[in-house]
């Protein structure tokens, strides 16, 4: 039997407003009562030698009068490695890289003319001085290294000998931090690191309960090629999420400290999968990852896809992201090839910071679940009788995958699937 592609849906953000809060590599101090968690984050990481370019894109939840957050950086950055990206930069890669549908519809088994549809839809007292302020740090063991402004941010490049003094000096300054922020900036000053604080200037970001923050790029040169996660715990109420796309020139970005495995993909499921898409796919990745896992999404080299999703990035977009390789003047993008990492960790889980490394190895993945229209037209031909059976068996299939995957009650699939499908064929 032969089948004709027919229509491309693809999930976007949307599917990622899960009950769980989001991971984040550094983490939030509220300066009010509120209490505050990050729900959803991504970080797109631009990684050529030993530069690293890094856009974390992340939301919030309270309403604080102000906030900040404070993410640990190998070295002091300057102004010019520190700027604002576009959230719609970011948001078309997300769309680019997400989990998709893809549907197709039989054909007519007697041998009827054929309609091909072919479309895309997204699923989708008074103020001190400063210096008195450098001086009460100084006092504390903490040194502001830098300060400037960028976009809706102030930015705080801060150096430390101890936690305890740079707890004191960040609560000084007006910060409520989440408990356990001393022992985990603790780790951090032991192995070197400085601390990149930015706080959201409220006459330049209006302050809405909640909202998207402008995702903030910082680029440095290090040999290490990692995200800090252990103090994005620190703003946790229960199993976080991070997803990681890192763009490179050679291949795979793949984890070097935890195992990392494929997302289930290329399984044929239900078609009423299509309307409850999101659901769906939070069910599968729970029941794959349980508390905690990593888990590959997508790498594909971005020269083509198949399907896509959206549309390729401009060169515009990729150079906002850091890449710097490729030539405007380029049909296509060959030399970029994107991974997409979906890790879910805990306070139970994932001790260590994550550790990447650039492979190169380009063989493509995408997570893709696959609809199979039976024929709705009027079956009168002797082949048709066992297209009809064949295709039972092949729902019943489905049924089967789909409850193995999600956990869902067969009871609620064999209805959902008698709402969906033709009468001939339940």
């Amino acid at each position: 039997m032969r089948h004709r592609l027919a229509k491309v849906i693809l999930a976007t953000a949307l599917w990622m407003t899960a009950p769980a809060a989001q991971a984040f590599c550094g983490f939030y101090v509220a300066r009010a009562d509120g209490e505050l968690f990050n729900r959803a984050s991504t970080v797109v990481y631009t990684r050529v030698n030993d530069t690293s370019v890094i856009t974390m894109s992340s939301d919030y939840r309270g309403s604080p009068a102000e906030f900040a957050m404070i993410v640990p950086t190998p070295k002091v950055l300057d102004r010019s490695q520190v700027t604002t990206v576009p959230s719609e930069t970011v948001a078309h890669l997300d769309r680019y890289t997400a989990p998709r549908l893809v549907e197709y519809f039989d054909e007519d088994p007697c041998g009827g003319p054929v309609i091909v549809e072919d479309t895309a839809e997204v699923v989708s007292g008074g103020t001190p001085s400063r210096k008195e302020r450098r001086e009460g740090a100084r006092a504390l063991g903490v040194t502001i290294e830098r300060e400037f402004a960028v976009g809706s941010y102030d930015i705080q490049m801060l150096s430390a000998r101890q936690s305890d003094g740079l707890a004191e000096f960040l609560r000084g300054e007006g910060y409520q931090l989440p408990e356990g922020a001393e022992a985990a900036l603790s780790g951090y000053i032991n192995g070197g690191m400085k601390f990149f604080v930015a706080k959201v200037n409220l006459s330049r970001h209006a302050a809405e309960a909640e909202q998207e923050l402008e995702p903030l790029q910082l680029t440095f040169r290090s040999k290490d090629f990692m995200l800090p996660i252990q103090l994005g715990k620190l703003n946790g109420d229960g199993p976080q999420d991070l997803i990681v796309l890192a763009l490179t020139r050679k291949g795979r970005v793949a984890l070097t400290n935890y195992m990392t495995k494929d997302i289930p993909s290329d399984v044929n499921v239900p078609v009423f999968v299509a309307q409850v898409f999101p659901q769906f796919y939070r069910a599968m990745f729970d029941t794959a990852a349980g508390g905690s896992g990593a888990f590959l999404e997508y790498a594909w080299d971005m020269a083509w896809c198949d399907p896509c999703a959206d549309d390729p990035l401009s060169h515009a977009e990729l150079k906002e992201l850091g890449v710097t390789w490729v030539r405007k003047a380029e049909a296509a993008t060959p030399d970029v090839f994107v991974t997409r990492l979906h890790i879910r960790y805990s306070e139970d889980s994932f001790f260590e910071d994550l550790k990447f490394a650039v492979t190169e190895d380009r063989e493509n993945f995408q997570g893709r679940y696959i609809l199979n229209h039976p024929f709705e037209g009027e079956i009168t031909c002797e082949d048709g009788k066992d297209y009809v059976a064949k295709t039972r068996a092949r729902i019943q299939d489905e049924a089967a995958t789909l409850r193995s995957l999600t956990g869902w009650s067969a009871q609620n699939i064999a209805s959902n699937i008698a709402k969906t499908v033709p009468k001939p064929f339940r």
